[in-house]
């Protein structure tokens, strides 16, 4: 598993200098980066990738609502580098419904369809709701993941399935392949975001976690929120990586 980061974790450093930040993760020893926004920031991960040693396998980008202009997100993607190309969310009301659940991963599957001719993967990234929602005698997550093209990839936010009450690790052996990404973070497993920790520091599985994430192409460590410096806060998480992958 390679060891990426993603930007929002530093969305408010990005927004005043973009390429300082961006040298900044390079000098923690992060190679590899998950940005969001892709559109927005096309241009200058353009530049990034010029000048500096690291690369943009995945990327989170909305476009699975049907007014997306799917070809520029495609264009935008391959000229930044993207393998991965991952929706960051759906709407919670519609994990609610098995057949609107259904309907999500019809129109995903349209999508991979789409990219697969420019050579990249699209995926979907989960937060609490998609766990917490039962549907069908297992979680929607699960029910989605199985009506899904082969194609299609799953990046597990490994805090938030916690938090929507997922063993883990289980969920890893039972998704298998079809995970080829997990969000990597720690905290207390509340709701309240600002809690969250570097990883070890917290009440995540983590070990087990990674034991279970073996197959998997990229671990991103993220915070949605931290209380300390965040360079700090990703540099603990990736020293607490280094030394247990």
């Amino acid at each position: 598993m390679e060891i990426s980061v993603q930007m929002y974790s530093v969305r408010e450093a990005l927004a005043s200098d973009f390429q300082g930040t961006v040298a900044r993760l390079v000098e923690l020893g992060l190679t590899h980066a998950e940005p969001f926004s892709l559109l927005q920031y096309r241009e200058e991960l353009v530049r990034a990738r010029e000048q500096f040693a690291i690369d943009f396998p995945s990327a989170h980008q909305s476009f699975l609502g049907e007014d997306t202009d799917f070809a520029t997100v495609l264009e935008a993607a391959g000229a930044v580098g993207v393998t991965y190309l991952i929706d960051p969310s759906w709407r919670a009301e519609d994990w609610a419904d098995a057949g609107t659940v259904r309907a999500v991963a019809a129109r995903l599957n349209e999508r991979a369809e789409q990219a697969a001719a420019a050579g990249i993967r699209v995926g979907y990234h989960n937060h609490h709701i998609e766990l917490s929602s039962q549907l069908e005698g297992r979680s929607a997550l699960e029910l989605f993941a199985d009506e899904l093209d082969p194609r299609v990839v799953l990046e597990v936010d490994t805090y938030w399935a916690a938090v929507g009450g997922a063993d883990v690790p289980a969920l890893l052996g039972a998704l298998g392949e079809r995970v080829q990404l997990v969000h990597l973070k720690d905290g207390d497993l509340s709701t309240d975001a600002s809690t969250q920790l570097p990883l070890g520091e917290g009440a995540m599985p983590l070990a087990q976690t990674l034991d279970a994430s073996a197959h998997v192409a990229l671990g991103v460590i993220e915070f949605d929120a931290y209380a300390g410096d965040m360079f700090d806060g990703i540099a603990a998480s990736l020293a607490h990586l280094n030394s247990a992958v």
